[in-house]
């Protein structure tokens, strides 16, 4: 077997083994399903006799007109069983198959959200989008036609294969099994070669979906830029690619059909020939010709489906593999079995040794010590690419050191539970990205179970209800997606309410009024170390106004720490801290003049 083979067995393997387990859940459902296609199928089969034995009596002259009556309304009962079964077999086995569905989107979707913001980082939103929209639908396809039609279908054929052998002799029925052998055969290598297309139009179709996404998320870019013609030189190359590789599929396909109706023909155009000449000797009657021709409708009309349908589980499967891909990511880390939960009343943190790197050849952190005691605001400041925000991931275990630990509540934060780690800790980031929902809703999230009152006063504290006063619909504004609604100081203000609003042990503002006006960011300030004095605080900031009052500033250099102490202390030393709060000043005092 190789290496592409073993692959693909590898993902059907996978495919049911996911999926049993929330098919068993409804095990009941699933045995009604089977019963009803079993039934179905005694149906089916007995059509052909009652049209053989319909066809009979009527050439029989001294027969009443009752007989055959009788035997047309059993053929119609038969029929119309066998439609309300198989349509019940699919009513019933939907709500295990829509169940499925639900259970593996879910899956997929929280493993999405626990993987390490290192793959979040390097993915593509809009492909990521489109592989777990295909696998998904693909499972309805697989359970749905897998197990209700290609099984049941190749049943059929091994048991129409026996009645015509045990009736009508063996020619029969090797006619059967090999015409419908040599149509599976040449079905699934003609699939084979095509699913190589419909594996390059979903690379294509996720290449477009990409890029548009993209490009709409920069659509200021595109503007300030007047590059709208470029975009779609870009996207028109894309949907170009998926234009080709599906002309390519359609004429794979344009093969695969006449090849299957060339069998099809053979098989029909030697079997009545037989049953004729049978008939014409006297061997078989009218009826059994009929019967033949029947079985034969029967057994070809489900095979030409059953080409259509292998074909479609070859793409499902195909559509499938990059969910497997997906949910078969693991974790940079994992959390230890007997992780412990933080003290929250013990909210002291260390950085002891830390060092670490986003790549071997790039150090960003070197060594870095030093103590954060509770209730304590201690700030972090130095020039961009310093390592300041590299702290804040490190804290919240978005990366682990490569070197040293970082001990919160005098726990290895690599030895604690990653939701009590993350629930004791508000991050304020530089970059804050709103849901497209209301001012409300956004804060809101911060503390889902949070009480109106409590919101309001996180409003407060935030000096956002002077904005929100303003607008037409209040807390209930929409503010765009990604928040692009509303400004940049304004987003930053939600995001300071929304983390004030979780309450939590450790509070830590990145860059957190870098987007505010002087005014906004000192009243901002003020709030902020009223509300700080019962918070363990760190302080990330580029300018230096934001931290002046902080128990402890600690500047980095070059990925280490340069010098320490208060602002005072520091102004004092006449270092480095001192040469960016004089450049900051004069900066400052350049603007008001101007």
């Amino acid at each position: 077997m190789d290496a592409k083979s073993h692959t693909e067995k590898n993902t059907k393997l996978h495919a049911f083994r996911l999926l049993l387990p929330y098919i068993l859940e409804y095990k009941y459902l699933v045995l009604a399903s089977i019963l009803c296609l079993v039934l179905g199928k005694f149906a089916s089969i007995s059509l052909p006799f009652f049209l053989k034995f319909i066809v009979d009596k009527v050439e029989t002259t001294n027969v009443t007109v009752i007989a055959p009556i009788g035997l047309v309304f059993a053929y119609g009962g038969a029929r119309l069983i066998n439609i309300l079964l198989n349509e019940a077999r699919d009513l019933i086995f939907g709500k295990v198959t829509e169940y499925a569905i639900r259970r593996v989107g879910l899956k997929t979707f929280g493993h999405l959200l626990n993987l390490d913001l290192s793959f979040h980082i390097d993915r593509r939103t809009g492909g990521l989008s489109r592989d777990i929209e295909r696998g998904t639908g693909s499972i309805e396809f697989i359970l749905q036609f897998g197990i209700f039609n290609i099984i049941p279908t190749l049943l059929e054929v091994a048991i129409v294969a026996i009645i015509l052998h045990i009736q009508y002799g063996f020619l029969f029925s090797s006619i059967t099994l090999i015409s419908v052998t040599t149509y599976i055969a040449y079905t699934i290598a003609a699939t084979e070669w095509s699913t190589q297309y419909i594996r390059k139009s979903n690379e294509a179709d996720n290449a477009a979906s990409n890029h548009a996404i993209d490009s709409l998320l920069n659509y200021e870019t595109i503007k300030y830029f007047t590059n709208e013609e470029y975009e779609l030189a870009r996207y028109d190359r894309e949907l170009s690619d998926i234009e080709r590789t599906k002309r390519t599929y359609r004429v794979t396909l344009f093969v695969m059909i006449i090849g299957q109706t060339i069998i099809v023909s053979a098989a029909t155009i030697a079997m009545l020939s037989l049953a004729a000449m049978n008939v014409s000797d006297g061997i078989m009657t009218i009826g059994d010709f009929v019967l033949i021709n029947a079985f034969l409708m029967q057994l070809f009309i489900p095979l030409n489906s059953l080409g259509f349908i292998y074909k479609e589980i070859k793409g499902a499967f195909t559509n499938i593999e990059r969910l497997f891909d997906i949910l078969n990511i693991s974790k940079a880390f994992k959390e230890e079995a007997n992780a412990k939960v933080i003290n929250p009343s013990n909210t002291s943190i260390t950085f002891k040794g830390v060092s670490f790197s986003y790549q071997h050849e790039r150090p960003i952190l070197n060594a870095i010590n030093f103590h954060m005691a509770p209730g304590k605001t201690t700030a972090v400041v130095g020039e961009s690419g310093a390592g300041k925000s590299t702290l804040v991931k490190l804290l919240f275990r978005f990366y682990d050191c490569s070197a040293g630990e970082v001990i919160v509540g005098g726990e290895n934060i690599k030895d604690v539970k990653l939701k009590s780690l993350r629930q004791a800790i508000g991050v304020v980031p530089q970059d804050t990205v709103l849901f497209n929902d209301t001012i409300l809703e956004n804060i809101r999230y911060g503390r889902p179970s949070a009480t109106d009152e409590e919101i309001i006063e996180a409003v407060k504290l935030s000096h956002l209800d002077t904005f929100i006063e303003k607008l037409p619909d209040g807390m209930n504004t929409v503010v765009g997606e990604r928040g692009l609604k509303v400004s940049g100081g304004e987003k930053q203000r939600i995001a300071i309410a929304r983390t004030l609003l979780k309450r939590p042990a450790i509070l830590v503002f990145d860059e957190a009024t870098s987007s505010l006006d002087t005014q906004t960011e000192a009243s901002i300030l003020a709030n902020i170390d009223e509300v700080s004095r019962e918070y363990t605080t760190l302080v990330i900031a580029h300018r230096l106004s934001t931290v002046i009052n902080a128990e402890e500033i600690i500047v980095l250099d070059n990925g280490g720490i340069y010098e320490r102490g208060t602002h005072q202390e520091l102004i004092a030393k006449q270092g480095l801290y001192q040469k960016m709060w004089l450049a900051q000043q004069e900066k400052k005092l350049s603007c008001e003049l101007q």
